[in-house]
């Protein structure tokens, strides 16, 4: 199978797990790839309820951005239990190879098979966290005392063992990178203490880290619109980007490239 798999993963909701999932799928349309996105999330469906607004965006408008394949799929449609949902989702992934050059998955923020078992087909796996204490908590146990690392946290855990399961069918170690969001703009002691105990359990569990996305209002504002930042320009022409439009359309050019698809 040729078509690279991308898993937007975390188990922590409002990490930024669908905006992420958006821009990435229509960056990388516009620079010419075919895309399948695949919502594994169908109880929250929010990554379905963009795609849809931005259908309607455009009938509305006229306009024909660019709209990636959609595949939604829930644990009943592999029969249920773990066996059937890895079978499910080996077939998905294997015949999205004949329309799509990168599928990408958005998956839910809780711990169920259908997560678990889609982590195990990734390529490369994303890990959006905000920059806080509270959404580290999901990768490791800090220790409060000397704010040290006592151990991996249960995502960590999670990653290491669906990353066995794939190496036991003989597929190559996936790239994880762990993506933090809303990182503040000026230097803090948080902000220090967050990047020395990321940088710390990077080469404890084997991610690389890359800067998310700023918190920026436009990206909540967007998402009604079904629209993304790569879209405004050509919606809305060019002056009607900001210098803050500019600055976060750089950062997801930036993901993009961290990513450094094949």
């Amino acid at each position: 199978m040729n078509t690279h798999v991308i898993v937007i993963g975390n188990e922590k909701g409002g990490s930024g797990k669908s905006t992420t999932v958006m821009h990435l799928s229509v960056s990388l349309m516009r620079l010419g790839k075919r895309i399948t996105v695949v919502d594994l999330d169908a109880r929250q469906g929010t990554i379905s309820r963009y795609f849809e607004n931005r259908r309607l965006h455009n009938e509305r408008r006229g306009l024909s951005l660019p709209v990636p394949e959609l595949l939604t799929l829930r644990p009943e449609d592999g029969g249920g239990d773990a066996e059937g949902i890895e079978a499910l989702l080996s077939g998905v992934f294997e015949d999205a190879g004949d329309t799509a050059d990168v599928v990408i998955a958005d998956t839910p923020g809780s711990d169920t098979d259908m997560s678990r078992l889609a982590h195990s087909f990734a390529d490369t796996l994303i890990t959006p966290m905000n920059d806080s204490f509270i959404d580290l908590d999901v990768l490791a146990k800090i220790d409060p005392s000397n704010m040290s690392i006592k151990n991996p946290s249960h995502y960590a855990e999670l990653v290491w063992q669906q990353r066995m399961l794939r190496a036991k069918r003989g597929q190559k170690a996936a790239d994880w990178i762990v993506m933090r969001n809303r990182m503040g703009h000026t230097d803090s002691k948080n902000k220090r203490e967050i990047e020395r105990l990321v940088t710390d359990l990077s080469k404890r569990v084997g991610f690389r880290t890359v800067p998310g996305f700023s918190e920026r209002v436009i990206f909540r504002e967007l998402f009604h619109q079904g629209l993304t930042l790569m879209d405004v320009a050509e919606v809305e022409g060019e002056g009607a980007l900001s210098m803050s439009h500019v600055a976060a359309r750089q950062e997801v050019r930036a993901l993009v490239e961290a990513i450094n698809l094949p």
